[in-house]
Order: structure tokens, then C-alpha cells, then sequence
């Protein structure tokens, strides 16, 4: 294992997103930053831009709850010292699963909490709450070239997709998207893939951990616990069934010491099935940006990692063998990386919600000024947030214990026009547990509320993750195609006819010839009247229906262009000349539809905005045509069998 040095460039990583300060501390104070495992609990205070004070690790068994373990660290003489008291920003790295609900119970200790109770309860104005492990992905864009070493040879892509992997207690898997200025951190349970033995030795490892388990995953191997699996196989095979079993530091510490020749053997099997799982990640995720190895345990193997069998096991793929050669793997080393994730996380939260937080700050310094019962409004609304958003304001005045024109003269009293000017200004500001916006399931049980809001929340995280994942060069190459286009083809079947539907309206108005015909066989006959120079518009969620692929395929034997708006890989996105990705998770099946149809019809406004802005002429109404020019272009086509509209003659 080499660190790093001028002769070996690292990979060429985004600068961290800024604080609120690049220089000096936090004006608004320190913030709180937890590291959350099943043993342990981490805490820090970040009082500037990657400056971490008042470092403690609690045990959790020392705690009924994470509230009484934080309340513990904020009052300890260090926390205080460091500003404590003036706390109003918090995120909590923690070894569990997140969805959108408040509700968080541990998978691995017995903790549960409500994330907007324990932000009251703690007097925050934000309280993030992440996966661990999306925490530790974030904080690779922060890493310098000490605090990583690289094991073998490779080159990263500057702007490539990067791997993570940490074996721990389990195995966590993640990665990092680049999106123009930022990283997007992927959300991953990559670790519970089934495990795929490489070798003989392998092979008899698996055999050893199927009398333990019904399903291996790499997770059971790859891992602490997976080690000490390994150690027991290894010794039965070894004729020392006896053995005692021995902890994974004690396997690793003894093969660092070489004294054990069955605990050697369990870890560079260990380091080789680790290679092969990171192979696998490289390949899946394309990371030409490299692979990172996170976890508790690679970083203590020192030397003996990098003579270990890990990258070369990393590049046996066969065929892509050379595909990997040139994606360079690396060791995280850096001390507590995991608050460098997290506090990136909340300085993005934070600078994302910069325009509405002034709103809080607001209400705290006019609140001398105000009247007794206006000072009961304000009192609820820093500390329920979110319900202001949410409730009519006779359910707000029920609940302050004030009348309705007093919760108006309390809007008015911090400068803004009434309650829904009030609600617009908060909701833009409040970030974390007081508002969230991400996918989650509708359930039979729900009440009508709760399905209104997750019906209206899916909708919201859809567009988002649209905007944030949307292909700009090929939505610049859609817009060009159609603004270029002789005449556009609509072809889709099932829930996507409206879409088509409508993208026709669009065009048309647009003075863009367009046909659709709801039918697939007319869609076929239709497209045989394509020409070189005509595009086909295609949409459709599977991108799989046999009857379209014909059209399709119809269309592009006439020298057609194919754009199409599909999942990516399907055989619909293979037939694309020019292709905008709309991958959903497909969840409950019964519901996606609607919301994937919502993208689809985002997608295409889209478009349509961006074909009137490169033809000013196309805003409202188009300017009358010459005598000669009066059909809309390619209306002519198809030797006058098509009507402007598309209808045949």
C-alpha cells in the first residue's frame, strides 16, 4: 500500500460545498454532528468550515435513548466550552435504513426516536438525520491525498462515478454521482447481494456458511462477523474443527503478526473475496472515478492489505479485465471521515434553505416586540415548524390559545403579507426533520390525509430527482432534433396515449406538423410514411411493449430519428438515436404509474418551453405565413395522404 504523491495524481474531486463562513466561526453557532453505531455514539461540534471541537464517544448501552445520550454530550463541561448552548443546527449519521418517516427505530440497538420531537425537544432549527454510510460517500469529495492510500495501479476519470464500500459490522455499500456542481450520494443495500465464490477454497467457505445461513450475501463474508466466519470455515477445513473461535480484531491482529497460519489464510481469503465485490461495484456502477474502502477493518490491515490478493482478484473479470485495470482503488485513512460526509450534507441543507431562514431568525428578534399572545404564536412556531405548514389557520389559533386576527397580526409583525405569504417564506427555509420531500408507499390503511400527502410528496420527490438527474446534453440534442424536424411521429400505448395526446397540442401550436394515432397498428402504417429528416417521438414507461418496438423499428427503417423518453436499458433505449433516461423505482405498481406519467409530461413541457425559446416566433401567436408558406412544415409529406393534424386522406 503506497500513499499517494505528486507522481500519482488523485482523482480530481469537486471542492466541498462552502458553509455559511469560509472564514471565522459559524454565526449562528456550532454545529452538532453524530456518528450513530450500534456500540457506539460520536459526537462533535463543527464551529467552522471542517473544524471539529469537543470530540466524545458514548456508549449506547450507557443510554435509555439517543436523546438522553445527546443531552449528555451537550452538557459535558467540553461541549460547553466549545458553545453548546447556542446549538441550532444538527445532523446524526446513523447505521440504519432512512425512508421519509419520522419514525426511526435501530436495526442494531434498541433506540427508537421521532425526529420532530427530539428536534423540540433539543430546541433545533434543523435536525438531519442520514445513513451512515451515504454520510462516509459524501465525505469522499473532502478527502486529501494523505488521508487515502491506493492499492494498485489506475487512473480516476475526473468527472467519473465513484464506488464505496465499507466492511464493518456489515457491509455497506454506496456511491457518488456527479451532477454538474455537486455529488449525489447513492442510496445502496448492495452489501445483501448473494455472494459468488471465485475459488476452490471459496467454494468450501460458502458450503460452511450455508449450514449457518439459508441466504450467503457478500455482507456474511465480507464484513467482521464475515471474517470470523471465514476463520471457523478455514479451521474446520484445516482439520482444527476445535479451534475456539477467535473475534475479528483477534483474527487480524494475528495474521498482522503472523502467528496464526489458518488466521493468514481467513484474511487474505477475506481481502480477496473483498476484491471480487469491488470488481462488481466498478462494473455495476461504471465507477471510472475509482473504488474507495471504507470500514473499521481494511484500514488496520496496513501492508498486509496491499500484498493481499484484493486488486488482483479486483481486475479478474475476463473480457473486462482491462476495463478495471484502469479504475483505481484507494484506502480510506483519514481519522472519523464519517463527520466529514454529515457536516457536508448540513452545509448543503443549510445553503439550500439560506432564502427562507431568515424567517426564524426573524420571529425570534421581533418577539420582544410583540404582544403576549403574539408570543404564544411565535413560542409554537419555533417549536412545531412544520404543523404551521400544514394546519388552516382556525386549527392554528385552537392551538396557540389565541384568536384567528391575532395569528394575522402576528404575520404581519415579522414583515410579511398574511398566513400564506408567512407559509411560502417558512417552508423554503426549513430543511430535515422539519420538512422532507421523498419517496415513500401508500398503504391500504392509510387515512385520507396521510394518502394525500404521500400522494403529493411522491409527485414532489419524482420532480426533484428528475431535476437532479436529468441529462442535459441530451435534452440540448431533443430540442434540436424536434426544432430541425421535417414532421414528429408520436408513438406510445397504454397509460402514455394522454402524453402523446398532449405533446401533439404542443407541437402543433408550435407549428411543428405532428400526428398520433392512439391505435398501434395505425402507429405502424404511420410510421412507414417517415422519411429522413422526421423524428419519432417515443414515450413509454417499460420502454418494452412489443406492438411500439415494431413501430420503432418501422420508423427507423425509414431513415428516421428516434427520441425517446424511457427507462434506460430497455429495448426502447437501445433503438434511440437520442435517449431522456425516466427511471422511477417501481415500488407498488398500482401507484407508479401516475407519477411516472407526471415526469413524462414534465419531460415534455420541457422540450416544448425549450423549442418556443429557440423560436421566439413560436410564444403565442405565430406571425401570419407568406401565400406560399401557408402549410406548416411537412404537411406536405407522404405525397398529400396526411392532413395538417395527422389524420388520413
Amino acid at each position: 500500500m503506497t500513499t499517494e504523491d505528486s507522481t500519482a495524481a488523485p482523482p480530481a474531486l469537486p471542492a466541498a460545498p462552502a458553509g455559511a463562513e469560509q472564514a471565522g466561526r459559524y454565526s449562528d453557532g456550532p454545529r452538532l454532528l453524530a456518528d450513530i453505531g450500534g456500540t457506539n455514539a460520536r459526537f462533535v461540534l463543527e464551529t467552522r468550515p471542517g473544524r471539529f471541537e469537543a470530540a466524545a464517544v458514548l456508549r449506547c448501552d450507557g443510554y435509555g435513548s439517543l436523546l438522553e445520550a445527546m443531552l449528555a454530550y451537550l452538557g459535558g463541561a467540553e461541549a460547553k466550552a466549545v458553545g453548546a448552548a447556542r446549538v441550532r443546527h444538527a445532523a446524526v449519521a446513523i447505521a440504519n435504513a432512512i425512508d421519509d418517516d419520522d419514525a426511526i427505530r435501530m436495526m442494531n440497538h434498541h433506540w427508537s426516536f421521532s425526529i420532530a420531537a427530539m428536534r423540540a425537544a433539543l430546541g433545533l432549527d434543523t435536525l438531519l438525520v442520514v445513513n451512515d454510510f451515504t454520510a462516509l460517500a459524501m465525505a469522499l469529495p473532502h478527502l486529501r491525498a494523505e488521508q487515502r492510500d491506493k492499492i494498485g495501479g489506475g487512473t480516476a476519470r475526473a468527472d467519473g462515478v465513484i464506488g464505496l464500500l465499507g466492511p464493518g459490522t456489515g457491509l455497506g455499500v454506496s456511491g457518488m454521482i456527479p451532477a454538474e456542481d455537486r455529488w449525489i450520494a447513492l442510496g445502496s443495500e448492495g452489501g445483501h447481494v448473494s455472494f459468488a465464490p471465485c475459488d476452490g477454497r471459496e467454494m468450501d467457505v460458502l458450503a460452511y456458511a450455508w449450514r449457518e445461513h439459508e441466504h450467503v450475501s457478500a455482507e456474511r463474508l465480507a464484513s467482521g462477523r464475515g471474517l470470523e466466519l471465514i476463520y471457523r470455515a478455514l479451521a474446520e477445513r484445516a482439520g482444527r474443527a476445535d479451534a475456539a473461535p477467535l473475534a475479528a480484531a483477534e483474527i487480524s491482529g494475528a495474521a498482522l503478526a503472523g502467528s496464526c497460519a489458518v488466521c493468514v489464510e481467513a484474511v487474505d481469503c477475506f481481502c480477496a473475496i473483498l476484491g471480487s465485490v469491488a470488481g462488481n461495484l466498478a462494473m455495476t456502477l461504471g465507477a471510472l472515478g475509482g473504488i474507495y474502502i471504507g470500514g473499521g477493518i481494511v484500514p488496520r490491515l496496513g501492508p498486509l492489505f496491499a500484498r493481499s490478493p484484493f486488486r488482483r482478484r479486483f481486475e479478474a473479470k475476463g473480457r473486462l479485465g482491462d476495463y478495471l485495470a484502469h479504475i483505481p482503488t484507494y484506502v480510506i485513512t483519514a481519522e472519523q471521515p464519517t463527520f466529514l460526509g454529515v457536516a457536508a450534507i448540513l452545509a448543503q441543507k443549510l445553503k439550500l434553505a439560506h432564502a427562507g431562514a431568515p424567517v426564524l431568525d426573524k420571529i425570534r428578534q421581533a418577539r420582544d416586540r410583540m404582544s403576549p399572545s403574539e408570543c404564544k404564536v411565535a413560542d409554537w412556531v419555533l417549536r412545531e415548524p412544520n404543523a404551521m405548514l400544514t394546519l388552516p389557520i382556525a386549527e392554528i389559533a385552537q392551538r396557540t390559545g389565541v384568536s384567528q386576527p391575532t395569528v394575522m397580526r402576528f404575520c404581519r409583525s415579522i414583515g410579511v403579507q398574511g398566513l400564506a405569504d408567512f407559509k411560502l417564506k417558512l417552508a423554503s427555509g426549513l430543511t430535515g426533520g422539519a420538512i422532507t420531500v421523498s419517496h415513500c408507499h401508500v398503504e391500504i390503511t392509510d387515512s385520507d390525509a396521510e394518502l394525500a400527502r404521500k400522494v403529493l410528496g411522491n409527485n414532489a420527490s419524482a420532480a426533484l430527482a428528475l431535476r437532479d438527474m436529468l441529462d442535459v446534453k441530451a435534452l440540448t440534442a431533443a430540442i434540436e432534433l424536434l426544432r430541425t424536424a421535417g414532421r414528429v411521429e408520436l408513438l406510445s400505448v397504454g397509460s402514455a396515449r394522454v402524453v402523446a395526446e398532449d405533446m401533439q397540442q404542443k407541437l402543433l401550436t408550435l407549428g411543428i406538423v405532428s400526428n398520433y394515432f392512439p391505435d398501434p397498428q395505425a402507429q405502424e402504417m404511420s410510421a412507414a410514411l417517415l422519411a429522413p429528416g422526421d423524428v419519432a417521438l417515443v414515450v413509454s414507461r417499460s420502454g418494452a411493449p412489443a406492438e411500439l418496438l415494431r413501430a420503432v423499428k418501422v420508423a427507423r427503417g425509414r431513415g428516421a430519428s428516434i427520441l425517446a423518453i424511457t427507462t434506460s436499458g430497455s429495448p426502447l433505449a437501445k433503438l434511440a438515436d437520442v435517449l431522456l433516461t425516466l427511471n422511477h423505482p417501481e415500488g407498488n405498481l398500482n401507484f407508479v404509474p401516475m407519477i411516472v406519467r407526471l415526469l413524462q409530461l414534465m419531460l415534455l413541457d420541457i422540450l416544448s418551453v425549450g423549442l418556443a425559446r429557440r423560436d421566439p416566433a413560436r410564444h403565442g401567436e405565430a406571425p401570419a405565413p407568406a401565400p406560399d408558406e401557408a402549410a406548416p412544415r411537412g404537411a406536405a409529406r407522404a405525397n398529400g395522404r396526411l392532413k395538417f393534424g395527422g389524420h388520413l386522406e
